[in-house]
Formats: structure tokens, C-alpha cells, sequence
């Protein structure tokens, strides 16, 4: 009986390999999935990733309703607040590209390129059915940068002119102070430049969207969204476009496992703005 019930087991054993044709079997892993990434890198408890956020948030939030309006009481002409707009909240993103290197650099020991690409993100999305990187993966970013700029057509709340660059860049003050400002456009390149690429995306989706699993599970993704949105308390007037992030930078970030999917495409907002404020230098 015990012969009979080994040769059983074998048979069956030899039936499901010939089935899968020796292969092993293929699982399709979904987003909500933690990643091998994910188990390979430190979790972060809610505090920690609270925490993260504030000293994104906080900061910018005091640069924008603290610090300018003091820096323009201290300068002359007119666009006095939206110029030291432009200055405090370019260093406000700058620091959040020395957060993400000062948290990267305690979690990891260095910030070595090999290391800090694998830390963050910043590798070619990876094709969720398939597993392979780059390539037809990166078609992803077109429809997504429609969709963030159809995002920008959605009625929004009132907007302070003089706290927007876009509608500060529209005025006879705004084309007065960029024809041929050469200084002010390397300023607002700078801030394009940590906006979207070292700045916002890289800790967003870089650093705290491989590590909130832990957290918030299969809804992590969602969470890094609504962070996200509130995390524009410098200009809170955009809370609820910024929500519609969540699908458009957070959900595809993390399908695809890749910041790069983020930072390209909420880039394309800073290559709009660059060479929206290059043609206004020139005019000069």
C-alpha cells in the first residue's frame, strides 16, 4: 500500500511537470504586492513616515506664509512677495533633496550611485506582467502626461496671483522682471529642477513610496497620494488638483516600481514653465 501510494505521489508529480512543460509557473504580481525592493529595504512605521512628510511640508509651509512675506517687506518695486516667493520656496525644495540624501545616507552607510539607485527608485519601470525593465514600459509615460495636463483644465479653487507663478508670469510685472533677467531665470530653473526631479518626486516617490508598505499595505500607493496633496500647504489652493496625483504620479510610481515614472512626468510640468519663462528672458 505504502509502494502504492509513492507511486501515486511520483505520477502526479511527473503529470504537473509535464502540464507546465518544466517551466516554473508564472504568478502575476499586482501593485498592491510588496515587491522584492520593498522586503530588501527598512519599512517605516506611521511616526516615522509622518515625520518625513512634516519636514518636507512644515518648511515649505513656513517659507511661503512666514518667511516671503518678511523677505518682501525687505525689497523695493513691485512683485515684491512673488520674488521672495521664488526665493524661499526654491530653497524649501532644495532642502528636500538634502533630506532625502541625509535619510538615504543613515538607512544605507553611503550614497554611492549603485546604492542609491536601488534606494530610490531610480531605475527603468518594470512591466508588471512580464517583469522586464525599460523599453515598451516607458510608453506609459505619454498617456500619463495628458493626463496631468488635463488635470490643470479642472476648476480649481481661487488662486492669489501674486502666490502663483503661472499667473505671476501672465502679468505686466511678471514679463517686466524676466526680460532679460538672466539671474531670476537660473533661479526659477533651479526651482523647476528640485521641484520635480530632486525635490518633490525624489522624496515622494523615491524615498517614502518603496518604504510605507510596512505601513499601510496594499494601499500604500493611496496614502503617499493623499500625503502628497496635503503636503502643499504652501499653496493649498491646489489640495484638491493635487489629489488627482494619486493616479496620476503615486498608483503608476508604484505599479511600475520606478520614481523615473513620477519625476518624467511630473517633469513635463517644468519643462512647460522653463520654457514658458526662457521665451519670456529672451523678449528682453
Amino acid at each position: 500500500m505504502e509502494a502504492k501510494s509513492i507511486a501515486t505521489r511520483t505520477r502526479s508529480r511527473t503529470e504537473e511537470e509535464s502540464r507546465s512543460n518544466g517551466r516554473p509557473r508564472r504568478t502575476r504580481e499586482t501593485p498592491s504586492a510588496p515587491s522584492a525592493d520593498e522586503r530588501r529595504l527598512p519599512q517605516l512605521r506611521l511616526t516615522g513616515v509622518i515625520a518625513v512628510w512634516a519636514a518636507a511640508a512644515l518648511p515649505m509651509g513656513i517659507l511661503a506664509w512666514v518667511i516671503a512675506p518678511a523677505l518682501a517687506d525687505q525689497m523695493n518695486g513691485a512683485g515684491a512677495l512673488s520674488r521672495a516667493l521664488i526665493i524661499a520656496l526654491a530653497a524649501g525644495l532644495v532642502w528636500q533633496f538634502a533630506l532625502v540624501m541625509i535619510l538615504v545616507a543613515r538607512e544605507q552607510g553611503t550614497l554611492r550611485w549603485t546604492v542609491l539607485k536601488e534606494a530610490l527608485w531610480l531605475r527603468a519601470p518594470r512591466n508588471p506582467r512580464s517583469g522586464r525593465r525599460g523599453g515598451r514600459a516607458w510608453l506609459i509615460v505619454i498617456p500619463l502626461i495628458f493626463a496631468l495636463g488635463a488635470e490643470q483644465l479642472v476648476p480649481g479653487l481661487p488662486t492669489p496671483t501674486a502666490r502663483d507663478l503661472g499667473d505671476f508670469l501672465g502679468t505686466h510685472t511678471g514679463h517686466v522682471l524676466l526680460a532679460g533677467g538672466w539671474g531670476w531665470f537660473a533661479l526659477l530653473t533651479v526651482m523647476f529642477v528640485f521641484n520635480t526631479v530632486l525635490g518633490e518626486e525624489l522624496l515622494f516617490r523615491g524615498y517614502l513610496l518603496p518604504r510605507m508598505n510596512g505601513v499601510f499595505g496594499r494601499r500604500d500607493w493611496l496614502a503617499n497620494g493623499v500625503l502628497f496633496a496635503i503636503y502643499h500647504l504652501h499653496v493649498p489652493w491646489v489640495i484638491p488638483q493635487a489629489l488627482l496625483d494619486t493616479f496620476i504620479l503615486s498608483y503608476p510610481s508604484k505599479r511600475y516600481r520606478s520614481a523615473l515614472v513620477g519625476i518624467a512626468v511630473h517633469s513635463a510640468q517644468s519643462v512647460f514653465f522653463f520654457a514658458l519663462t526662457l521665451s519670456l528672458v529672451l523678449k528682453g
